[in-house]
């Protein structure tokens, strides 16, 4: 078939309910780029959403997976335990952001892991209420639909959903009503911590500490745009938990294995997470997901209570033993630091630039988890994708505010990243261009 003949056909068979950035078909990855079925070869900025933070098909990852595959495909954990399982849980355990953090549960896929997250706690603590933040994304489960509140569309006329999911604002200072009125006196640098006090009331107004059992929190907002938190208030809402014995979940699906130069993302800020959950980067494509948490909490739970036909499947595990190699191997962190300062650098240049500081609203994030928010009311965002698209390049928007983020892989090259920002760059500036009116000569004329 050709590509228009399988694109036709997917768009056919293929549930409408999945949005996709492009009608194209992916033929293979190498690295930092995807092949299509027409021999287009595109620059991708995606990683599968985070996923493929290695590169497309990485040598040892691939060679890991294939060796596995003719020794054990499926080694089902409810049955006995399985080598790569194990290897994966001694690979992970120097790398957790707690020694606390010690016992782990596999499982596919990012929304199994937050609800085996949710289990955990409602089990541990005999409570139900779970508090989330406001455009925070955890899947689209029955479960986690509940908790997600970054767009509505994911929950859109499926109700009734999981009850019990409380919200609280998180601190975007971006777009908080108190910052934006401070005259410089809050922002990012110096919270103005309305976010805390939001939380504090809402356990005195609607959800009582002994019936809260956990607060679940992206340390990094993910869909929700990019954004990280002030220093102080991971710290704060530690205090919080412990002070009412609540639990404390760090959903780290998409922000965790490197993506923000840390491990884990809220190693920045130095918090310990009662439960911590991962996905996407841990086998670097590979269906696996995992909590992980303090064996006196894990060992609550009766046998039997917890398990899946699936759950940490062999190859993916063996998958997982060869990326957590990899992170030392090839020094990606040093990469993310470096690759991270240069993409970041050319958006701070874009705000800056008299040309096209008036699309840009806000440039943030940390590491390769970075975040360009236009100027709202002209569709900026999806303008700049398009322009990118069209030079050969995959980016992605977010949030319900017009922005676009960056998932380049961990380990891109100084030349892909630089090829990538000139392609941003020029999109941005094409786009500006488009946007202002033609200068004219005295007579009237539209000047070159």
């Amino acid at each position: 078939m050709s590509a228009s003949a399988l694109a036709q056909f997917g768009t056919r068979h293929v549930a409408r309910g999945i949005g996709r950035l492009a009608s194209e078909v992916i033929e293979s990855g190498s690295g930092s780029y995807v092949t299509m079925v027409g021999g287009r070869r595109m620059l991708d900025f995606t990683c599968g959403i985070g996923v493929a933070n290695l590169g497309h098909c990485h040598p040892a990852v691939t060679k890991a997976a294939q060796s596995q595959v003719g020794k054990l495909v499926h080694g089902q954990i409810n049955i006995a335990f399985q080598k790569p399982y194990l290897e994966l849980i001694k690979s992970l355990l120097p790398l957790m952001p707690h020694e606390s953090l010690d016992t782990f549960f596999f499982w596919n896929s990012g929304a199994e892991a937050v609800e085996a997250a949710v289990k955990l706690a409602r089990h541990a603590t005999k409570k139900q209420n779970i508090i989330v933040m406001q455009g925070s994304y955890h899947g689209r489960t029955f479960g986690t639909m509940a908790m997600t509140r970054s767009k509505t569309v994911y929950g859109e006329n499926y109700a009734p959903l999981m009850p019990g999911v409380f919200s609280v604002p998180f601190p975007y200072c971006a777009q908080c009503s108190v910052a934006t009125h401070s005259d410089g006196k809050y922002g990012f640098e110096s919270c103005c911590m309305d976010p805390v006090l939001q939380l504090e009331l809402l356990l005195k107004r609607e959800t009582a500490p002994s019936d809260t059992a956990a607060i679940v929190i992206e340390p990094v907002l993910g869909e929700g745009g990019y954004v990280p938190p002030p220093a102080e208030y991971l710290a704060k809402v530690r205090e919080i938990c412990d002070k009412n014995n609540i639990l404390l979940i760090a959903d780290e699906v998409q922000c965790g294995f490197g993506r923000t130069g840390k491990m884990f993302a809220i190693e920045h800020w130095g918090v310990r997470p009662d439960i911590l959950v991962m996905a996407k980067g841990i086998a670097n494509g590979f269906p696996l997901s995992a909590i992980v948490s303090r064996k006196e909490l894990m060992d609550m739970q009766k046998p039997g209570s917890m398990g899946g036909t699936y759950a940490g499947n062999a190859v993916s595990c063996a998958a997982g033993v060869a990326v957590a190699k990899a992170f030392q191997d090839e020094k990606i962190l040093e990469n993310v630091a470096a690759r991270g300062a240069e993409l970041k650098g050319m958006l701070d240049a874009a705000k800056s630039d008299s040309k096209t500081s008036k699309m840009i609203f806000d440039v943030r994030g940390l590491g390769l988890m970075l975040a360009l928010e236009c100027t709202p009311g002209h569709g900026y965002a999806s303008k700049i994708q398009a322009k990118c698209m069209e030079k050969d390049m995959l980016v992605l928007t977010t949030s319900i505010y017009d922005t676009l983020r960056f998932i380049p892989p961990l380990n891109i090259t100084k030349e892909d990243m630089a090829k990538g920002c000139q392609i941003i760059k020029e999109a941005i500036e094409e786009v500006a261009a488009g946007e202002r009116p033609a200068e004219t000569g005295t007579k009237g004329q539209a000047l070159e």
